[in-house]
């Protein structure tokens, strides 16, 4: 039993052995890799933090980039709006002094219309006077002439006739 014991106190004693071998194997091990490639895996650690950091950095310039681009968006959009409001209040405004203007020339024309029709009655009417007046003159010597001549004598027509164009002949 004893024996055993102490084989088994030897494999225990050999086995915290090799356990702290490999521990000091290790650690001479990390010493080496740190001495020949300390440097290099910090700086690739450090690298790699410098990288993220200057990609957060870059990263949040572009955020802000892109939220003034936005801001910029949205005042032009609010500009747009206001210029469409603007172009629209134009366009009515222009539609109203045109339709005023139409409707002022069609009364100007209905004006025009009205004087010329008012003239043309007029000198319709001058005309209309002046036929009758001279149907009516053709009407009275016609009767006149009807009725001298039944009164007339031959020579009395002549004298009246040579005493018309005497008249005519001094005025």
């Amino acid at each position: 039993m004893a024996s055993v014991a102490c084989a088994a106190e030897g494999a225990a004693h050999e086995s915290a052995f090799t356990t702290i071998m490999r521990v000091v194997n290790f650690i001479i091990f990390v010493g080496i890799i740190y001495k020949f490639a300390g440097k290099k895996i910090a700086e690739a650690f450090g690298g790699r933090r410098k990288q993220i950091e200057t990609q957060l950095s870059d990263l949040e310039a572009r955020k802000k980039d892109a939220e003034k681009k936005l801001a910029d968006v949205e005042r032009s959009i609010a500009g747009i709006n206001a210029e469409r409001e603007k172009i629209l209040a134009d366009c009515v405004a222009q539609g109203e002094a045109l339709k005023a203007s139409i409707i002022e020339g069609a009364n100007k024309a209905a004006e025009r219309i009205k004087e010329q029709a008012r003239l043309t009655a007029a000198n319709e009417r001058k005309a209309a006077m002046k036929t009758v007046r001279a149907e009516i003159a053709d009407m009275v010597a016609e009767a006149a002439k009807q009725a001298l001549a039944g009164k007339l004598s031959a020579e009395d027509h002549d004298k009246l006739i040579n005493d018309s164009l005497t008249k005519v002949v001094l005025n």
